[in-house]
């Protein structure tokens, strides 16, 4: 039997060596856990449609997207997410906290003090990978 699969999309947004982060809401699935911001793509949207009304909707900023940076799909035990990651600007637009429960400008050596959820745990140790390199 096979799982449902969701496809989200994330925003990588760095300002001077600090990456944006976000924290789900209490009420969400997986709450209060930390991830780069984004959403799920509704049916019929591209990733960057989709990118760009979740941006806006959870953290108030118009954002010009990039290109693609990585793409990760976890296995949960009753549907897989695929996670894909784009680079984003937001220029100097400060993010609010909308539909989230709070943001934080982080750099990625204190990464591990945010916990994430397992998908988007993946995407950071690759993201440090790269970075590293």
């Amino acid at each position: 039997m096979s799982h449902p699969t969701v496809r989200v999309v994330s925003a990588e947004i760095q300002r001077d060596g600090h990456y944006l982060l976000t924290q789900r809401l209490s009420k969400a699935v997986m709450p209060d856990l930390w991830e780069f911001p984004g959403g799920r793509v509704q049916v019929g949207e591209t990733d960057e449609a989709a990118l760009e009304r979740a941006l806006e909707r959870r953290i108030g900023v118009c954002a010009r997207v990039g290109s693609q940076v990585l793409e990760v799909t976890h296995n949960y035990d009753d549907y897989s997410v695929v996670l894909v990651v784009y680079q984003c600007d937001v220029g100097t637009a400060e993010p609010a906290a909308l539909d989230v429960q709070n943001t934080a400008w982080v750099t990625p050596e204190n990464f591990g003090q945010y916990p994430f959820p397992a998908a988007d745990e993946a995407t950071v140790r690759l993201l440090i990978g790269a970075l590293d390199s």
